[in-house]
């Protein structure tokens, strides 16, 4: 799964190149795909989107270790209205204590 927006390509390679590709899919159980992207990250160093993206998944690691409710549950509560409801009846009695 990419947790990054890719972009849709089209290369030619010659038989060699691809032979070469394959070899290494087969031993490292990836596709070509993934190989060249490997390439150019190695090559050119295009690696902000994936640095950029293990730092916030560290960040954010155990952020709900802590709760007793499930992701499920809270999520289901959000969609009730429940919450959009409370904020509008605190605004409103912030109103009428002015």
């Amino acid at each position: 799964m990419y947790t990054y927006i890719v972009e849709r390509t089209q290369i030619y390679l010659s038989k060699a190149q691809a032979a070469a590709l394959d070899r290494e899919a087969r031993r490292t159980g990836t596709t070509r795909s993934h190989l060249i992207r490997e390439a150019i990250e190695a090559r050119y160093g295009v690696r902000q989107d994936r640095d950029r993206i293990e730092g916030a998944l560290r960040a954010t690691a155990g952020l709900w270790k802590d709760r007793t409710e499930s992701g499920t549950a809270y999520v289901e509560r959000l969609r009730t209205g429940r919450r959009l409801r409370q904020i509008y009846a605190e605004a409103k009695a912030g109103q009428q204590d002015r």
